[in-house]
């Protein structure tokens, strides 16, 4: 018996990504889809297609290709499908997808890339249930009470005593569930609706409370306790000066500043930006920008500061963090900071891929004491904290 299976990635993860950054519906998401997060130091669906790829012959990748091609770089998958827009297009691209091989699959197993924790017992269990039934599915029998509510009140509770919830992999027939994809419309959130819905029979075999579906933010935490790593919330300080140079522009936190000077460095000498790498650098202890970036290097001469910043978020993301808050003071007594102090949070938010609600940025002076009292450079400060396992 031939065994494909379809790994399910055109999801954008609004729900995890407004639940974790309080974005308002509609808003475009602000991190990548819940499915290329990395756990552990892998993206999720790369835990999902090493779970799957012992049980089966070929690997059929539905989504973006440059996202799923980098996610999977170095296991044996066919070429990226891309994915619809709902859940059933997505199966059915990739069925036709496998369905255009030579030798076509005999069973089929369709998984959500954001489940990325499969127990080997499950796998194994759907696919001898084929033996017997078109169709398999892992399920988890409901032990909670459940209650149907109305208008913010209890209406009536629902017998539990049938009810399961369902998990992925499912597993089919490939033709059969290729035919029934083919005609039908109606919307069904799962693949096993298909076969209900025509009268097939459907296996039920033991799921896992382990095989969880990555949703909400509170998920990661479940999942990472799974690996063994709980995250800790580490914290670092950065700060830096520049001093004055005329004929450069200033630029602060990612904006640029009117003023008759700018600021002197090798690269384009944004201190806001470079106090706030040192601090994440820091949480991370991974030492300072100076490290990353050396200024004896040239190929950083006059860079724009905003990749270093993106630099400094990718750290975070490879080692399985998230930036809580960040938080930057600018030292001098001009050019005023407050009139731009919005673009300068929603600027730093961007390169960092998080909410603007996670970044201040805030101004004071030095009563006029000092070198930035006498206006000869901008002094900056920034504490960042992380959540690392």
């Amino acid at each position: 018996m031939r065994i494909a299976a379809i790994l399910l990635a055109a999801g954008s993860g609004r729900r995890f990504t407004q639940a974790s950054s309080n974005l308002p519906e509609g808003a475009p998401p602000s991190a990548p889809a819940k499915q290329f997060m990395l756990l552990g130091g892998k993206p999720v669906i790369r835990h999902a297609a090493e779970a799957l790829s012992p049980h089966i012959d070929v690997l059929q990748p539905v989504g973006d290709e440059a996202l799923l091609s980098q996610a999977l770089e170095g296991l044996d998958f066919l070429p990226v499908v891309p994915g619809g827009t709902e859940r059933q297009d997505s199966v059915r691209a990739g069925l036709e997808a496998l369905n255009a091989l030579p030798v076509p699959p005999d069973l089929v197993l369709v998984h959500d890339g954001a489940r990325p924790f499969v127990p080997a017992a499950i796998i194994e269990n759907v696919l001898a249930a084929l033996a017997q039934q078109p169709g398999a599915i892992p399920a988890v029998k409901v032990a909670d009470t459940l209650k149907r509510g109305r208008d913010g009140l209890v209406d009536n509770t629902v017998p539990r005593d049938s009810l399961w919830r369902a998990q992925t992999p499912q597993g089919f027939h490939f033709a059969l569930l290729r035919d029934l994809h083919r005609s039908y419309t109606e919307p069904a959130t799962d693949d096993a609706a298909l076969l209900e819905a025509h009268g097939h029979n459907v296996a039920l075999v033991p799921g896992s409370e382990d095989n969880i579906k990555l949703t909400l933010p509170e998920d990661l935490v479940r999942l990472e306790r799974l690996l063994g790593a709980t995250p800790l919330p580490r914290t670092g300080l950065g700060y830096d000066v520049h001093a004055f140079e005329a004929g450069r522009p200033l630029i602060l936190c990612g904006v640029t500043i009117p003023h008759d000077r700018g600021l002197a460095g090798h690269s384009d000498a944004d201190v806001g930006i470079h106090t706030l790498c040192d601090a994440i650098y820091g949480a991370l202890a991974e030492g300072d920008i100076g490290r990353h970036f050396p200024p004896s290097d040239n190929e950083w001469k006059d860079m724009d500061s905003a990749r270093f910043l993106v630099h400094a978020g990718e750290r975070i993301r490879a080692r399985s963090g998230m930036l809580i808050n960040a938080d930057v003071t600018l030292i001098c007594e001009r050019p005023k900071i407050g009139p731009h102090a919005q673009a300068m949070r929603a600027r730093l938010a961007e390169l960092l891929q998080v909410d603007i609600d996670r970044i201040s940025v805030k101004a004071t002076t030095s009563e006029r004491l000092g070198f930035t009292g006498r206006e000869e450079g901008i002094a900056a400060t920034a504490v960042a904290t992380v959540l690392v396992p």
